[in-house]
């Protein structure tokens, strides 16, 4: 498989499209990902730190300044779905109809779903899973990816220790909230590590799909137990119980 014949987009979770989504929205939600997918394709082939943002923008017909309107730094060319992640847990930790844990696992499924489809729909999945092996490498092995990611982690636990803490009545900057969305957000490196785990295996993208969600299912029970003491304050010092 050449990663220039890998449909890239097809990893992004279902549903990512607005509704109701007007046609300026549209062209530049698809640029948005034909940069985030060329890019991802050159740093595959030559090394993050080998291609140049002007050698991205040259690929996609557009000049350098467009491809930064777009994303900030380079390093945000690759890891583009954070984003989507962020306004995923704003929606979900803002549902009072779930618990922040089914509410994460929600997300998670989401995410895992776009790529076993996508293996799923390959003509050889060996090499399907060792292209996506690859780009675990690729993040794994450039220190300015790293951080970028460990950034993009710092936001997502600050945002859910604003979406937990008004579920509960609490300030953000309490310890439980902060807890309890670090402990939250560490479901995302438990399947990160189990899809990279299991990736290595002789599993069909179905039997994948499982191995990795019952990994996580395991984790979340953990955090579920230690996220039922995370009382919400009352009026008069009374605390209830946080759903």
């Amino acid at each position: 498989m050449s990663m220039r014949t890998v449909d890239w987009t097809t990893l992004r979770p279902k549903g990512q499209e607005p509704a109701g989504e007007g046609l300026r929205e549209r062209k530049k939600r698809l640029m948005r990902q034909q940069l985030s997918d060329t890019a991802t394709e050159m740093f595959l082939e030559r090394g993050f730190e080998a291609v140049r943002v002007a050698e991205v923008a040259q690929a996609c017909g557009v000049s350098e300044k467009t491809v930064f309107n777009y994303f900030p730094t380079k390093e945000s060319l690759v890891l583009d779905l954070g984003e989507t992640t962020m306004d995923s847990i704003r929606a979900a930790l803002a549902d009072p109809g779930r618990t922040p844990v089914q509410a994460a696992q929600a997300i998670l499924a989401s995410e895992l779903e776009g790529v076993t489809a996508w293996l799923a729909a390959q003509s050889d999945t060996a090499d399907a899973k060792a292209l996506l092996m690859r780009f675990g490498m690729l993040i794994r092995s450039t220190p300015s990816l790293r951080a970028y990611q460990r950034d993009t982690s710092d936001r997502l636990v600050a945002l859910a220790a604003e979406l937990l803490a008004a579920r509960t009545g609490m300030n953000p900057d309490d310890p439980e909230p902060q807890i309890a969305a670090t402990a939250l957000l560490g479901l995302w490196p438990v399947q990160f590590q189990a899809l990279r785990r299991h990736l290595g295996r002789d599993l069909s993208p179905e039997r994948l799909h499982q191995a990795v969600t019952a990994d996580v299912a395991r984790a979340a029970r953990i955090i579920d137990r230690g996220l039922n003491g995370l009382n919400a304050r009352g009026p008069a010092g009374e605390t209830s119980r946080a759903t």
